[in-house]
């Protein structure tokens, strides 16, 4: 359970059920196994993964064997490549047997971008730029629920949390600019400094602002406003120590932002007035 992070699976429940919101219902119980799908499989699939080829970084990094990251040793690698396929395969069959193909492409795709993030041959992590990009595959359980459910998309919401995620990775990231530094990784965060990150990932969070609107405005001005005070704080004190001390405001982000459209789209659901 540690190892697939609680505490951030808000970056895969949180979208797949503001996904079902956005088709105009509150439950549809046809999205419900995607949603069980969200919680610790598809997480224990993210980090199990991530902890497996991580383990020389993470055996170095202070932050790990906490709420903000495992530290395993090489004897649990096996137990927890069994657990992620115990998890996540039945799932994956199911969906192959109930769900449009269309939507078995995108879930198809989401998995395989979180196992290359950190496996190789491709390992994303470890390639900068990449590793920012490939974090907009968070949102794309923003287009898996709609399509299983046989309707569009919002592409403004989805794309705008693509934009995102693709701020945040990086942003997250400087924390540990000196342990991957030494480890040999380059990542978006090692290659861009602190400074460079605040500018790359200001401009993201701009950009999934302006894409916010189309659909909610008072979602926009507090994802705005948010991100303000991370890259303003950032940029007034360009270090790792500082990233590691807005982590906290970092994970709560996406809670802060995430429960302003919750609340926002159920209430025009109950009184009629979405879609």
């Amino acid at each position: 359970m540690h190892i697939s992070r609680p505490v951030l699976w808000i970056n895969t429940i949180g979208s797949g059920v503001v996904a079902v919101w956005l088709t105009g219902a509150l439950m549809d119980l046809r999205a419900l196994p995607v949603i069980l799908w969200l919680t610790l499989p598809f997480n224990l699939l993210i980090y199990g993964v991530n902890d497996i080829y991580d383990q020389e970084t993470d055996a170095a990094n202070p932050r790990k064997g906490s709420m903000e990251g495992a530290r395993i040793r090489p004897s649990e690698v096996r137990g927890i490549a069994w657990a992620v396929a115990a998890t996540n395969l039945p799932f994956l069959a199911y969906f192959l047997l109930a769900l449009p193909a269309a939507a078995n492409a995108v879930i198809a795709l989401y998995a395989a971008v979180f196992v290359w993030y950190s496996a190789p041959p491709l390992r994303f992590k470890a390639r900068p730029v990449l590793d920012s990009l490939s974090n907009a595959a968070y949102a794309l359980p923003l287009v898996i629920v709609p399509l299983a459910l046989g309707v569009a998309p919002v592409w403004p919401a989805a794309v705008g949390l693509m934009a995102w995620s693709v701020a945040k990775h990086p942003f997250d990231a400087v924390q540990d600019i000196v342990e991957d530094r030494e480890a040999g990784i380059t990542t978006t965060a090692v290659l861009l400094g602190p400074r460079g990150v605040a500018v790359w990932s200001g401009s993201w969070w701009v950009l999934s602002s302006v894409l916010f609107a189309l659909v909610s405005v008072p979602v926009a001005v507090v994802n705005l406003a948010i991100a303000g005070v991370l890259v303003g704080r950032l940029l007034r004190d360009p270090t790792p120590a500082t990233a590691h001390r807005l982590y906290p405001l970092s994970v709560a982000f996406p809670y802060l932002a995430g429960s302003v459209a919750g609340v926002l789209l159920t209430v025009a659901i109950f009184v009629g007035r979405y879609p």
